[in-house]
């Protein structure tokens, strides 16, 4: 990666499960699983993050650690006349704080925090489940269409810490785009 732009942002939270919580239909309820908000977690190339549930999974190494804007969950509390919304239910990994994700899609970057440096691919768009109707709020799902952050792929490991941080970018970024959608799909109801 040839970086040649560099951004201030937050970690403000790192989500670790061990399990999956929203499977199956959403009127049964989230499986209750361990659920931690670290201070810092270790990402192993190729692997994602340690202690995750798609640490290692052959499914998801192109995909195993998701990033999210929580500005797009602010935007959507005030869309939805929600109030805040807990960030953690989202299930995404690394919650950035001034981070513009959709530019970095099929690209690589970094993240360095506290004197490590992380690699990544950003590989696809995380799009939202039905299950944040029932989890964030309703028309939640809606709303996080075209914002819920980036599936990616760890390039190189590290360890990544809760707190300041840089996103080394090779393309210019608009942190004060971070949590816009960037493509919504036209609904299919009338």
């Amino acid at each position: 990666m040839t970086a040649s732009y560099r951004y201030d942002v937050e970690v403000e939270h790192l989500l670790v499960s061990p399990a999956h919580a929203y499977f199956g239909r959403a009127r049964e309820g989230a499986a209750d699983v361990p659920t931690t908000d670290a201070e810092r977690v270790e990402l192993v190339a190729g692997k994602g993050i340690v202690g995750d549930r798609f640490f290692g999974k052959a499914a998801h190494m192109d995909a195993a650690v998701t990033l999210f804007a929580i500005e797009a969950l602010e935007a959507m509390a005030a869309e939805l006349g929600a109030g805040p919304l807990d960030p953690l239910l989202t299930r995404r990994n690394v919650v950035l704080r001034r981070a513009d994700l959709a530019p970095l899609l099929g690209g690589e970057f970094a993240l360095e925090s506290r004197g490590d440096v992380v690699r990544l691919k950003a590989g696809r768009p995380a799009h939202p489940c039905a299950w944040m109707d029932q989890m964030l709020a309703p028309g939640a799902h809606k709303a996080m269409r075209g914002r819920g952050g980036v599936r990616c792929q760890v390039l190189s490991g590290g360890i990544l810490h809760r707190g300041p941080a840089v996103l080394v970018s090779p393309v210019p970024l608009d942190p004060g785009s971070a949590g816009r959608p960037t493509l919504l799909r036209p609904s299919r109801l009338p």
